[in-house]
């Protein structure tokens, strides 16, 4: 049985430099991840070269939205080098080279929303926008509300949240072959649904099951990090429900979050679930960065399906 949570003040976002409309109305298609980081790799100068569309096989908006992708997901770094991340997971001694694992596209997503995060739309939509039911409409006004004093022109909110939906929502069905009618590999992840008609949408909350304990975990720990406290513990309640929390970017309930903790302690000796002050914790031992590296090889080594 999971407790209940007890209240505390939530800690906002520090993020303050505003980005829409960088993506050119294109979502990550398949392999454009994989091209754009491996593009980078063998020359950290393929972005800035004027030539770069052709070098990658792709139009030049398709070139500038692999670029800003690349970036968004931190694949990249400075546009011109493989980053950490992108090395852990596409480098050629890479966890998933090739993507084919749906727990890699959750990390993925994590990384696209932690901070610094350059997708706002992004971002107001699954940490700020609480509505578990909407139109794109709605969305699209929430939007504006929100970053009215901004001089952000209204097409480029309507752009994103447009690619936003497109992005994450299953298409029911498809008309042609054409590139623009396959559905984004983030699709795969479940977390939109299109409800009845065209127009109407709704956040899938609680357990997913292509989502695993130790991806959850992971964020988890690379949340706490975030956080900046020395300690060893952190609240479920900010876990769920802080902005930039794996319970808002992974639209998580409290038994899914606690059943993934749960799952993984059970294996894991330095991570434990406390209950201090009638307030549910998770607890760890280890460095939070060094934890959440070992969990994810634990995954990884168990589920691995890319060939080397």
């Amino acid at each position: 049985m999971v407790k209940q949570l007890q209240l505390e003040i939530i800690v906002p976002r520090q993020d303050t430099t505003l980005y829409f409309a960088r993506h050119e109305t294109f979502y990550p298609r398949f392999g454009w991840l994989k091209k754009g980081f491996e593009a980078v790799n063998r020359n950290p100068q393929i972005f800035l070269a004027e030539d770069a569309h052709i070098q990658l096989g792709v139009g030049k908006n398709m070139a500038k939205a692999i670029r800003y992708w690349c970036g968004a997901f931190k694949l990249i770094q400075s546009d011109s080098t493989p980053s950490e991340l992108g090395t852990s997971l596409l480098g050629d001694d890479g966890y998933d080279r090739y993507l084919e694992d749906p727990a890699t596209l959750w990390w993925l997503h994590w990384h696209l929303l932690k901070t610094p995060c350059t997708a706002t739309t992004w971002d107001f939509t699954f940490n700020s926008f609480r509505q578990v039911d909407f139109t794109q409409t709605v969305l699209n006004n929430a939007l504006q509300d929100k970053y009215a004093g901004s001089r952000v022109a209204e097409s480029s909110l309507k752009k994103d949240v447009a690619c936003l939906l497109r992005m994450y929502v299953k298409q029911k069905s498809a008309t042609s072959l054409n590139e623009d009618h396959l559905d984004c590999p983030f699709a795969e992840l479940g977390v939109i649904h299109q409800a009845g008609s065209s127009e109407h949408f709704t956040f899938r909350i609680g357990a997913k099951l292509n989502l695993p304990a130790e991806i959850i975990v992971a964020a988890c720990l690379d949340y706490a990090e975030s956080v900046g406290s020395q300690q060893r513990t952190i609240s479920i309640f900010s876990l769920l429900f802080d902005p930039g929390s794996p319970g808002l970017v992974f639209k998580l309930s409290e038994s899914a979050l606690y059943d993934a903790l749960e799952q993984v302690s059970r294996w894991c000796n330095a991570l434990t679930l406390s209950d201090s002050t009638s307030l549910l914790q998770m607890s760890f031992t280890e460095a939070p960065n060094l934890l959440k590296e070992r969990i994810l090889e634990h995954y990884y080594q168990a589920n691995l399906t890319t060939s080397r």
